[in-house]
């Protein structure tokens, strides 16, 4: 028996080409710590490939060589953050500059050398079988990199609280069990009053705040310890440590601040948003109109994304969607979207691929906060955690925000939650419509009966 072959629709923009030179005038560069081999065409220089020391000067030498060498596209391989100096350099000379993947260039055996490292990559970067990762504009970038400092003070500083709840511990105050956050008002004026010397637990215990939930006796009884010298100084240690680093978050927010406001490029002020409470971590400037004035949409008004998760997206793609001509494209960047692994016209994985991508990961913080929200989004969410694990559904819902993100920022459209009671309207129109086809199908018909039409 002869199976007869399927008829396969080709896609001309898909299908094999020939090889064809796109770069004749392309230079490949192996990124080192110390040193940088480059390679120029064979024909350009006597000497095709050079080592360069990274000193500035150095690398100026690099540019120059380029020039004479009738160079003007370079690929080079994103080897840490040794690249970060010489990208910007040759991107100031005017040159085009592709950092590629290093995955993507190592799939051939037998380079084991920086001198093949870097005719590799001009030979592949020729034929245009090289693609250059994604990078913001040159002002998204440097709020991204403050922004990336930033979480790195937050972390640090999330560890001095560890330190002291330590140390606390350490002494046997329970104040930690009685108290949610010991680094909150109550929690910093009992703290504070110990490193100065306070040892009475019933006027520890009077500091405490109107808030706290806890009666005046669990308090007090939290607060009787040992005092140990060696945990006390090591308590005051985090302390001063905690106060640094604030006074450093201060600092970095003001030049968060002061660059958004470079970034403005809409008038006006967001309309009256949903009642949050404020993030913890928050900057202290009104980072939700600044971030309004920088893509004119307001982020915020998707269920699930605060101002933090806002500034992290915007911080890593800008509100530029110019070079992600398509959502998919854009979902895709993210690792977001389900992947395609066929062979033999079987399905094998749809699996999502990993990526380090930092938005990705405040993406998916955003659709994991979805588990409690009344809205459209939130009823989304726990439908998909019916049907499938946790972490799948955490990527899909983290897709659907992405796609929304997507959508405001290349319409200029404001997001509109239609709540989850219209969710599940929709949700069993679509079940009926599906059941009534099958019922069809089978020559039957659906017929609601008295509780049901009550329902609907």
């Amino acid at each position: 028996m002869v199976r007869r072959n399927r008829n396969l629709t080709v896609n001309p923009a898909t299908s094999r080409q020939p090889l064809t030179i796109t770069h004749p005038n392309a230079a490949g560069v192996d990124v080192g710590c110390a040193s940088h081999f480059a390679a120029v065409p064979a024909d350009r220089d006597e000497q095709p490939v050079r080592e360069f020391p990274s000193f500035t000067e150095d690398l100026e030498a690099m540019a120059d060589w380029f020039k004479r060498c009738g160079v003007d596209t370079v690929a080079m391989e994103s080897t840490g953050v040794y690249w970060i100096p010489l990208f910007e350099l040759l991107e100031s000379r005017g040159f085009t500059v592709l950092l590629v993947n290093a995955r993507h260039v190592k799939n051939v055996s037998g380079r084991k050398s920086d001198v093949l490292d870097c005719q590799w990559l001009q030979q592949l970067l020729t034929y245009g079988l090289l693609g250059g990762a994604f990078r913001p504009a040159e002002a998204v970038c440097v709020v991204r990199a403050l922004w990336r400092q930033r979480s790195i003070l937050v972390r640090d500083q999330a560890r001095q609280v560890q330190h002291m709840q330590k140390a606390l511990t350490q002494m046997n105050i329970q104040l930690a069990n009685v108290i949610s956050d010991v680094v909150g008002e109550t929690g910093q004026r009992i703290l504070r009053a110990i490193i100065a010397g306070e040892r009475d637990s019933k006027a520890l215990a009077s500091l405490k705040g109107p808030r706290i939930h806890a009666s005046d006796d669990d308090v007090e009884k939290s607060l009787r310890g040992t005092w140990r010298d060696e945990h006390l100084f090591a308590l005051k240690q985090a302390l001063d440590m905690f106060d640094f680093i604030n006074g450093q978050l201060i600092e970095c927010d003001a030049q968060i601040e002061a660059k958004l406001i470079r970034l403005h490029r809409h008038d006006g002020t967001p309309g009256k948003g949903k009642k949050r409470t404020r993030a913890r971590n928050a900057p202290s400037f009104d980072l939700r109109t600044r971030l309004f004035n920088m893509c004119g949409v307001d982020l915020t008004r998707i269920d699930g994304i605060d101002v933090t998760t806002a500034l992290a997206v915007l911080a890593e793609i800008g509100a530029d969607m110019s070079r992600f001509s398509t959502v998919r494209k854009f979902t895709n960047w993210l690792g977001l979207c389900p992947g395609t692994k066929i062979t033999g016209g079987k399905v094998m994985s749809g699996r999502t691929k990993r990526v380090a991508n930092r938005a990705s990961q405040a993406l998916r913080l955003a659709a994991a906060s979805l588990r409690s929200s009344k809205s459209a989004l939130g009823a989304y969410y726990r439908r998909l955690c019916a049907r499938m694990d946790k972490p799948k559904a955490v990527t899909a819902a983290a897709h659907k925000l992405a796609r929304l993100i997507y959508t405001m920022l290349t319409k200029g459209e404001e997001y509109v939650d239609r709540g989850q009671e219209y969710y599940e309207e929709r949700y069993q129109e679509r079940v009926l419509h599906n059941l009534a086809k099958r019922a069809e199908k089978m020559g039957m018909k659906l017929v609601p009966t008295e509780a049901g039409k009550k329902q609907l």
